[in-house]
């Protein structure tokens, strides 16, 4: 069986009054996984263009795209899923609020939390590296090693 082309995303860090803001990663509730907003990447556009669309499609803000921090790899090994995130700085150009009653058009996004860096701690958040990359702006370029999927 020959491999599947990975899947290329892109996520935005967004950092608001010490809160980032994360959403979940599976529709209808599925799993307790939470990420930074964003989504697929579509031809023909760039990877900041991208980015804006998803996290507007996803929370209804709009952003200015700053610098990638982060690249981040996981796959699935039974379905050989497999997706490349690229995260980047982002910047609110809209006030810190999600309507409680936005939804995504592909209705996946049911959740949105504004987290402290402390929330981090008990929450599922993938990947790895995040909070440590979300809240030192300093932080240098960080790639996560490719890992199996969460749920």
């Amino acid at each position: 069986m020959r491999p599947k082309s990975p899947r290329i995303a892109v996520r935005g860090i967004i950092v608001s009054d010490n809160r980032m803001l994360l959403v979940n990663a599976w529709p209808d509730g599925r799993s307790p996984l939470l990420c930074a907003p964003g989504g697929g990447v579509e031809p023909g556009a760039s990877l900041p263009d991208n980015l804006a669309r998803e996290i507007f499609e996803e929370t209804g803000l709009e952003v200015t795209v700053g610098a990638p921090c982060l690249v981040n790899e996981f796959h699935d090994p039974a379905s050989g899923f497999h997706q490349i995130e690229v995260f980047f700085r982002c910047t609110l150009t809209s006030p810190a609020r999600v309507d409680p009653d936005w939804q995504d058009p592909e209705r996946i996004v049911t959740r949105h939390v504004w987290a402290r860096k402390d929330d981090f701690d008990s929450l599922m958040v993938k990947p790895d590296t995040l909070v440590a990359i979300a809240f030192d702006e300093n932080a240098a370029f960080n790639y996560d090693p490719l890992e199996p999927i969460v749920m």
